[in-house]
């Protein structure tokens, strides 16, 4: 495999596209798009969240200590993209968008209901990177629609219609899963068939 070296970039792709929530002091809320988000911990559950200090969400999240990350499905790109592209200082993104708000259980920035998974999330420390700055929070509460949990409690993420984000294009994800985790040391079951020796014993008789 013959392959060009680039420069030092951050070049990971795909990513998850999400969109996160805000609000200030004064109740004003705010949204905007983020691809730069990542699992840090098990337990405490812990996301890290990179972000420009110039952005509006920004200055709502340092002020509030909180947040949103709310899983968009295909059906909202556009609004995704629009989130990403225009900035809250100008215009109410939740309005131009028509994204129905609801309260949070445990934090104060609301929650998008068109996303079918929404995590709250509190934030545990700030550390300036150079163009970003990294959130890392911890996830106090995760509302996941009921629609994909199935009757044994499992949540089909599958049918969530999600998209991702892969250098500067968005896709949708696939639900036709290529294995399951473990599946590569998993030991192939030992029983053997059990045979039918009824219609040999018809021919013998």
């Amino acid at each position: 495999m013959t392959k060009t070296i680039f420069k030092g970039s951050a070049m990971l792709n795909p990513v998850p596209v999400v969109l996160i929530t805000s609000k200030n002091k004064e109740g004003k809320i705010n949204v905007f798009t983020v691809a730069w988000i990542g699992t840090a911990c098990t337990k405490p559950p812990m996301i890290t969240v990179a972000i420009r200090p110039e952005r509006l969400s920004y200055e709502y999240i340092k002020e509030s200590g909180d947040f949103v990350i709310n899983l968009p499905n295909s059906r909202m790109v556009r609004q995704v993209d629009y989130c990403g592209v225009r900035s809250g200082r100008q215009i109410d993104k939740i309005h131009e968008m028509n994204f129905t708000t609801e309260d949070s259980k445990d934090i104060v920035a609301p929650l998008i209901s068109e996303c079918p998974i929404s995590l709250e999330c509190v934030v545990k420390s700030i550390t300036p990177l150079g163009t970003h700055d990294l959130f890392l929070a911890e996830v106090v509460n995760t509302h996941v629609d009921n629609r994909l949990i199935d009757l044994n409690g499992k949540i089909h993420f599958e049918n969530a219609d999600l998209i991702t984000y892969s250098h500067g294009e968005y896709f949708s994800v696939n639900s036709n899963p290529l294995g399951k985790f473990g599946y590569s040391v998993q030991k192939k079951s030992s029983k053997a068939p059990v045979k039918n020796n009824k219609s040999k014993q018809k021919k013998k008789a």
